[in-house]
């Protein structure tokens, strides 16, 4: 259940539809365009790319004659919901009928030959609407605009004597009715008006946006008629199936190709870059069969005998050592803390852990001297296209991506585009034929780019009143940046570790909601051969657990109320209050609980969003836990759609349960242990509690929503088994303490 305060609503259930809508642009200006056929009768596939003969005024937006509008967007749906809620901001400003919205997506070569008229097509960071409204409410005004100045040119009236409802501009005084179809063209011809003078609409005015509409691609994906990279089929198409150096760092030493080349179906055995081999074969299964024979030799090149053990000892070291540097420094947090009345300590640890995205990696290329082309699920578009270009050795002009709605993303699909390279080193080997490489599920668990391991030691003091006189936190463990973005760190430092602890807000930032007479916080990079990158929610996952763990052992330690604790931490911090008085008050803190049930709470902020979450447990047994209940409270700024955010938040929910009770990618002899779901189990449905979710959108801002709420969920959980156990719980996840989920 939902409930929002801006439309005062419960939101339990919604009609589906099955169209699609994501307009995530950037630019400005007028977002016309005429198109020249009728929509067809069959579902529309979103997946669907821009013709690049589609007759256009411009760039974004195409107005059918039967009344259709088109939108081309650039950015990734990974099932984030994106697509429908862009579509309602297009809706409202354009004033077009709901019903007759439909995609396609440009390409990056489009882009790039139109001097990238699209801007980037990245998309993380819970970025897709928060960075793109702006344009396209613009842009979706601005043609509506047009248009009504079309119709009053042909009937010789005002603009201002005419209304528009549902695509069909009226004039009341006549009678006169006509719709976009009509008029799409006369409008398309005129100048359009300075998106800087446009004059949006009031979001407590909007119509669509804000409303709890569902979403518009949900029929294609039950009825199985959607198409992934997996599902993808092109003429004369062989599978390829990959397998690289086990040990990270490592490479191919030799194989023997003729091992398998009599296997049914086989092309050939194939070298792939200098840390892979695969095989091509008419089916992917006989590519997999054919390439788990083959004799491989690796060189390990040193890596070999790193285990989880040394990476932690490592962290742990780093702990001790002084920071690489510190994030804020305010008052002199050791000495207030040491000369306190008392003093509460903690290390806190949490593992790798890795994305297992529904769908694995996967990518069909075919190249040929003149051009590379790949049809790729991706989170970025462009980054897939610049891959092709350097992995195929062609310029940029002489290869195109065509963009595939992910099975998942999670940020795996964004920076990290290997598997791009690989298909197309494969289609180099094939001249003209197209290659679907598909990793293994295994492949996929083992060749990640997994959330990073971290340790932090937390110290606090407390007065004779109970109340913090400081804090330090010191974090350790592998950078991201170190892996994906070297130039990200300067001096040796990388601030992206400390997400969470900023003073300031910045755009995909992280601001810490408490206020402390002294504080310190330090970040010691310990990087190891296992590369790491972002995983939904990245450093704020972590950060937060660490945070509201150890503000609650802080609670404790004082002897006062977990909430109550934190309020007179946050008094100058409105909105993170906000969301904690919102779930406290839903979740009826302070009243009796039945015998055996606990609660707990959390609060952080990330992705330009604040959550909070109170949590309901028993434990059995000392070690069998049951989510008797979960309560969220989320202040997003605008909600563009509460049944969306909602979601949303049970997606996190779900990702993040997995994660604080099970998850956990171990090293040995260099490999990852854990490479299918066996031991690297998900959450089971039967396990998912009930979601309750408040929304307190204060309606000044535009924040994200699928990566704030997740880092909330954990510790709101740890702090309720914490409370049910009478101690404290400090490594993850939760199997190490001894504990199951129900």
């Amino acid at each position: 259940m939902t409930t929002t305060t801006q439309n005062n609503q419960v939101v339990e259930n919604a009609s589906r539809r099955r169209f699609i809508i994501d307009t995530s642009v950037v630019g400005s200006g007028l977002m016309l365009g005429i198109g020249s056929f009728s929509a067809s009768a069959t579902p529309h596939n979103p997946n669907t790319m821009m013709s690049a003969t589609s007759p256009e005024v411009n760039a974004w937006v195409n107005i059918k004659p039967d009344d259709t509008v088109v939108i081309r967007i650039v950015r990734s749906e990974m099932g984030q919901g994106t697509r429908t809620g862009l579509a309602q901001l297009v809706a409202e400003e354009l004033e077009c009928n709901w019903k007759k919205i439909i995609t396609e997506s440009p390409t990056p070569g489009q882009s790039l030959s139109r001097k990238r008229v699209w801007g980037e097509f990245s998309t993380g960071g819970s970025r897709g609407i928060r960075i793109s409204e702006d344009y396209v409410r613009r842009g979706a005004a601005g043609a509506r605009i047009m248009l009504v100045q079309a119709a009053a040119n042909q009937w010789n009236v005002s603009p201002s004597d005419l209304s528009v409802d549902k695509g069909i501009i009226s004039h009341k005084a006549s009678g006169r009715k006509i719709s976009y179809g009509k008029v799409a063209e006369a409008a398309a011809k005129l100048t359009p008006p300075d998106p800087k003078s446009i004059q949006l609409k009031n979001p407590k005015d909007w119509k669509v946006a804000g409303k709890p509409l569902a979403r518009l691609d949900t029929f294609d994906k039950v009825n199985g008629t959607k198409i992934y990279g997996t599902d993808l089929q092109l003429p004369g198409m062989l599978c390829a199936a990959i397998k690289q150096c086990p040990v990270f760092g490592g490479k191919v030493k030799s194989f023997d190709a003729n091992k398998v080349k009599n296997f049914r179906g086989v092309k050939a055995a194939v070298q792939v870059g200098d840390n892979a081999v695969a095989v091509v074969a008419d089916t992917w299964w006989r590519a997999k069969v054919a390439l788990d024979s083959l004799p491989i030799e690796w060189d390990e090149m040193g890596n070999g005998a790193i285990s989880s053990v040394e990476i932690k000892k490592q962290m742990e070291e780093g702990l001790q050592a002084e920071g690489d540097f510190w994030g804020r420094k305010e008052g002199d947090a050791p000495a207030v803390i040491k000369a306190s009345n008392k003093i509460v300590e903690a290390i806190y640890s949490t593992p790798f852990q890795a994305h297992a995205t529904m769908e694995p990696m996967n990518a069909t290329a075919r190249y040929t001297n003149e051009k590379a082309e790949a049809w790729v699920p991706t989170q970025n578009g462009e980054a897939s296209h610049a891959t092709l270009a350097e992995a195929s050795g062609l310029p940029l002009n002489q290869c195109e991506i065509y963009k595939l709605d992910p099975g998942m993303g999670l940020g795996r699909r964004g920076g990290t585009q290997e598997y791009v390279a690989q298909a197309i080193r494969i289609a180099k080997q094939f001249p003209g034929i197209p290659i679907k490489m598909i990793w293994s599920r295994e492949e996929d668990m083992t060749h990640d780019y997994y959330h990073p391991t971290a340790m932090a030691k937390m110290q606090a003091g407390l007065d004779s009143n109970g109340n913090i006189t400081g804090i330090h936190i010191k974090t350790s463990g592998p950078s991201i940046n170190a892996t994906l973005n070297p130039m990200a760190i300067k001096n040796g430092k990388d601030n992206r570790q400390l997400q969470g602890f900023d003073e300031a807000v910045a755009p995909v930032g992280a601001q810490l909601g408490y206020t402390f007479p002294n504080l310190l916080t330090e970040y010691v990079m310990r990087n190891s051969h296992v590369p790491v990158g972002p995983w939904r929610g990245v450093n704020t996952n972590q950060n937060g657990l660490f945070m509201e763990c150890f503000i609650e052992e802080c609670a404790r330690a004082a002897g006062k109320d977990s909430v109550a604790f934190r309020q007179a931490l946050m008094k100058n911090h409105p909105k993170h209050l906000g969301v904690l008085n919102a779930a406290a008050k839903k979740a009826n803190w302070g009243k009796p609980l039945p015998s055996g049930v606990h609660r707990g709470v959390a609060q952080f902020m990330g992705y330009g969003s604040y959550s909070a979450c109170v949590a309901e447990v028993s434990v059995t047994g000392g070690s069998l836990v049951r989510i008797k209940r979960l309560v969220f409270a989320l202040d997003c700024g605008h909600v563009v759609n509460p049944y969306l955010v909602r979601e949303q938040i049970e997606g996190s929910v779900v990702m993040a349960l997995g994660a604080i009770f099970n998850q956990e990618i171990t090293v040995e002899n260099g490999r990852i242990k854990q490479q299918n779901f066996d031991s690297y189990p998900l959450l089971k449905l039967a396990q998912v509690p009930k979601v309750e979710s408040v929304l307190v959108p204060t309606m000044d801002f535009w924040g994200g929503v699928g990566e704030p709420t997740i880092c909330v969920v954990g510790p709101a959980i740890i702090n309720a088994i914490s409370a049910a156990l009478g101690k404290p719980l400090r490594n993850f996840p939760l199997v190490k303490e001894g504990l199951t989920l129900a």
